[in-house]
């Protein structure tokens, strides 16, 4: 999956999407295009609350595979990612759209996929972790303790394959797959890691590196609106 993604929404409408109770995310201002070990929000339960919180995109990676943040997880079943699989390490990552690269000539094309072309709002099926030390661009190393996130991905849907045929991201579009993935015990929420039916998502974007969506501000998923 493309390193790349956006969450052009409001707070507000985040808050409402996913039954928010606690907002600790400071100021979170429309993000047009997420890249690794950018902050960007992230749901989780906290203290028997769903807190929006900014963290840093990308886990540490496993022994011995180098040294670039892991952003999406494929293989659940390596002992590496066993333990933030819990239901205490689960989140739910905000998103309006993501891109794939297609491979054209002189350089590779990103196409934007999103659940229609007013990019409602859904969510990445997200795993975080604390993690302490050097984090960052190399002109803006930030040292110290960080809150990480990475999401799960899938083989790719109908829509997705003509572009990258590896993997898409795990999307999530109701309340009661929000509540499943951040609450079920881990066999349950795992079968949620398939792809989206392909009538579900469509190509609303080519040729940029950024999505500021159409009317993505304000509007979240028609189901998503209402407690799990």
């Amino acid at each position: 999956m493309c390193n790349l993604y956006s969450t052009y929404a409001t707070q507000a409408a985040m808050r409402k999407a996913f039954d928010v109770t606690r907002d600790s995310a400071g100021n979170v201002p429309p993000l047009p295009a997420i890249f690794p070990d950018q902050m960007a929000p992230v749901i989780r339960n906290h203290e028997g609350e769903r807190e929006l919180i900014q963290m840093r995109w990308g886990f540490p990676p496993p022994p011995r595979v180098g040294n670039h943040p892991v952003t999406n997880v494929r293989n659940v079943g390596s002992p590496f990612w066993r333990a933030w699989l819990k239901p205490q390490y689960r989140a739910i990552v905000p998103l309006t759209s993501f891109p794939e690269y297609a491979d054209t000539k002189p350089r590779k094309k990103p196409i934007w996929f999103a659940l229609n072309e007013e990019r409602p709002l859904a969510a990445f099926a997200g795993i975080w972790r604390p993690w302490t030390g050097v984090r960052g661009t190399k002109a803006d190393p930030v040292e110290g303790e960080h809150l990480l996130y990475s999401f799960l991905t899938s083989e790719p849907n109908g829509v997705v394959g003509p572009i990258h045929p590896k993997a898409m991201p795990v999307i999530l579009t109701t309340p009661e797959e929000y509540d499943i993935w951040l609450n079920a015990p881990t066999e349950e929420a795992l079968k949620l890691q398939r792809p989206l039916p392909d009538e579900m998502l469509q190509i609303v974007a080519e040729g940029e590196r950024s999505d500021k969506g159409n009317g993505a501000s304000d509007r979240s998923h028609s189901r998503a609106t209402h407690s799990p």
